[in-house]
């Protein structure tokens, strides 16, 4: 299993988003690695995670294609849903168990056989690092179907891991892992402020992200299992998930390579042009007047004109909206999850009549004035925009999932997997078919073919079980 065969070693020298001088002590030789600390293998999967989420690399992961945020320009296979020619599917799947899985499970273990830290001071540490692991493991779920989990990691004892059931037995363990390290955070000391890049050891905040990550896992399940949905999304939310825009899961990236946002790599270092914004966004957007327009993209047509290019055909990169300003600088944040994510699914919540605090309404315009607020607009765009009938919750049209799906999808913008799972949730906003290929929008992606060829007998009877390996077989919560 090609995946967890790549030694550990290899990969804990990936930059860890510090600054020089917090670095030059962890600085390794690669070619003569001394023992490598919990500290910096916490750092460098929080680092691969958000590199992997954030990327538009077509070698990496095509989720804000999928999501139509953006199209391509000259070569456009991906934007048809072409997943094997780059082989995307492997690449993804060896990103998530090799360089953040097995780091973070290489981290808890150097936790406890710490010596030298207290009990306490264990425990918030494998808190965090479970965090992010079941951050991983639902993400790949989401994108895949089952999964190996129970036998993954396990190289010597599981060479050929069998894959687990995601409804019946992934995410019911997800939901009791987090359950099971949240006292953690009120007495537990974490990572401290160089290893911690994302809050930077505030384990208040931290306690809030896997209230918020519970959150995500209650309503994924909403309409599959909805006893275990409102259990889960009413205990997160009486908890404390997410209040405001200051508690959103970020990593602050640096200004010069190998420290800067996937983004700017792929869109300013590459010196290349591939691509636009998609029509499918830019129509919606200009339907509706949004003022996050000239912060989603560049006013490269004229002020207050944009068009995007047809999705998935051949774009000229002058005569499309170009992607923002913002998208372009090497220290724009990357975001695992945001105050507008966690609004809308309270919105949904409120509208199943879960005991979350509040209507629809009032959850739905905190999505909206967070998502708008975050880009930079201003408190008239947002009075602006909510009182447009067709925005308004009350007033705009179609049902609350039409409501919450398409404005909730609005406000995933570079966040291409979670619009993706929006789409797919919800089944709102209609998405494009591409051009070039005529084909529907992939509900998952297809498993790597390295399993095919490696795995074969675990792989054949997951595929079974899913109903197929294919790209429009749909996840087990996707029932619309």
């Amino acid at each position: 299993m090609r995946k967890i065969l790549i030694p550990i070693l290899s990969f804990t020298l990936i930059f860890s988003c510090m600054s020089d001088e917090q670095y030059d002590d962890l600085n390794r030789d690669p070619k003569n690695p001394t023992e490598v600390t919990a500290d910096v293998l916490f750092t460098s999967a929080t680092k691969s995670l958000f590199d992997q989420m954030s990327s538009t690399n077509v070698n990496d992961n095509v989720f804000k294609l999928f999501s139509q945020y953006f199209t391509q320009t000259t070569y456009i296979d991906e934007s048809n849903y072409d997943l094997n020619g780059r082989t995307i599917t492997d690449s993804h799947w060896l990103e998530m168990y090799s360089n953040v899985l097995y780091d973070l499970k290489d981290s808890s273990e150097k936790v406890m056989a710490d010596a030298a830290l207290t009990a306490n001071e264990k425990a918030g540490r494998l808190a965090q690092i479970e965090v992010l692991s079941v951050y991983t493991w639902q993400q790949l779920v989401d994108t895949f179907g089952n999964i190996p989990y129970t036998e993954a990691l396990d190289i010597e004892q599981f060479p050929l891991p069998k894959y687990d059931d995601a409804e019946t037995e992934i995410y019911p363990n997800l939901i009791t892992r987090i359950d099971a390290i949240l006292g953690n955070f009120d007495s537990g000391e974490g990572f401290d402020s160089v290893a911690d890049r994302i809050y930077g050891a505030d384990m208040d905040a931290w306690k809030k992200f896997a209230n918020s990550l519970k959150l995500r896992l209650g309503i994924r399940l909403s309409d599959v299992n909805p006893t275990l949905a409102q259990a889960t999304v009413e205990s997160a939310v009486s908890d404390g998930v997410f209040t405001s825009n200051a508690d959103n899961a970020l990593l602050d990236y640096l200004s010069a390579t190998p420290n800067t946002n996937p983004l700017w790599v792929d869109l300013v270092e590459s010196g290349r042009q591939d691509f636009v914004a998609a029509n499918t966004i830019v129509d919606i957007m200009n339907d509706l007047d949004d003022p996050r327009r000239p912060l989603y993209f560049r006013e490269n047509l004229g002020l207050g004109t944009f068009v995007g290019g047809e999705y998935g055909d051949s774009n000229s990169y002058t005569t499309n909206s170009q992607l923002g300003d913002l998208l372009h600088e090497a220290t724009f944040a990357g975001v695992l999850m945001d105050y507008a994510e966690v609004s809308f699914y309270l919105a949904e919540a409120a509208e199943r009549t879960y005991n979350v605090g509040g209507t629809a309404t009032e959850f739905y315009t905190n999505g909206i004035t967070a998502s708008i607020e975050y880009w930079g607009g201003t408190p008239t765009d947002v009075t602006s925009y909510l009182t447009r009938t067709d925005v308004a919750y009350p007033t705009a049209t179609g049902t609350w999932r039409e409501k919450i799906g398409t404005q909730f999808w609005l406000a995933m913008y570079n966040r291409g997997f979670e619009g993706w799972t929006v789409w797919r949730k919800y089944d709102y906003p209609v998405l494009n078919t591409a051009v070039e290929s005529g084909n529907p929008v992939p509900t998952r992606y297809t498993y790597p073919v390295d399993e095919q060829n490696l795995n074969g007998t675990n792989w054949d009877a997951a595929s079974t079980a899913i109903g197929g390996d294919s790209q429009t077989t749909k996840l087990f919560w996707d029932t619309m």
